[in-house]
């Protein structure tokens, strides 16, 4: 792992780093999600310590969470590393998002209460703005977008699930960028999505959700066969 003094911090969703632990499982996670730690990289502990300008023991309580999380792969004797990716992880990851997802955005379209429905707005307006097209981008307001939601279903159990199998596709789309010409028109497709949030039509904001995991797996199936 290359040295460039103590890391910022990634800002972690809201509510969800109060301690060090969970400002150290926030700051891994995102190293693991844009592989800055890619899939199959050693993990020292001394290293992420020094990165992250936090203690070893936060840092270890932080890597033994993301072991549970799969995303990192513990070894006896050997220590640890970040998890590989291949095709059957899609493919689980898809069977179970393609019903949550669609749940979340039905839930969403239900419970969403103004400030929901505010930030939702603001969302739509800046996920339409053709100033700012790439990629990168475009991953940003996808995740904003669905945690979002996820947080507009009022279901702290469901919204927590959800959290865990995106951090999972969205590694997986990180290691797709530039090898898919997918990513615009697959995020452009939570206009739809939004739209019918905030018009409370559950249904249809569940049928939009459901075809835009299903396209997900498509795309990043291709990319991970050509791997």
């Amino acid at each position: 792992m290359a040295r460039a003094g103590i890391l910022r911090l990634p800002a972690p969703p809201p509510g969800e780093a109060a301690t060090l632990a969970d400002q150290a499982y926030v700051a891994i996670r995102h190293l693991i999600v844009t592989l800055e730690l890619p899939p199959g990289a050693p993990i020292r502990e001394p290293d992420l310590t020094e990165q992250l300008g936090i203690g070893r023991t936060p840092v270890r309580e932080a890597l033994r969470r993301l072991a549970l999380e799969r995303l990192v792969a513990v070894y006896p004797r050997r220590g640890m590393e970040v998890t590989t990716v291949d095709v059957r992880d899609l493919t689980r990851l898809c069977e179970v998002r393609a019903v949550l997802e669609p749940e979340a955005a039905r839930l969403a379209a239900e419970r969403a209460t103004r400030a929901d429905l505010d930030e939702i707005s603001a969302l739509r307006e800046e996920l339409l703005d053709r100033r700012r097209p790439t990629d990168r981008f475009l991953i940003e307001i996808d995740e904003h977008i669905h945690r979002a939601i996820y947080r507009a279903t009022h279901n702290q159990l469901l919204e927590e699930t959800l959290e865990w199998y995106y951090t999972h596709a969205l590694r997986i789309w990180m290691l797709a960028l530039g090898r898919t010409r997918e990513l615009q028109s697959a995020v452009l497709e939570h206009v739809g999505l939004l739209d019918a949030i905030a018009r409370g039509n559950g249904a249809g904001a569940a049928e939009v959700m459901h075809a835009h995991v299903l396209s997900f797996e498509d795309a990043m199936r291709d990319v991970l066969l050509e791997s």
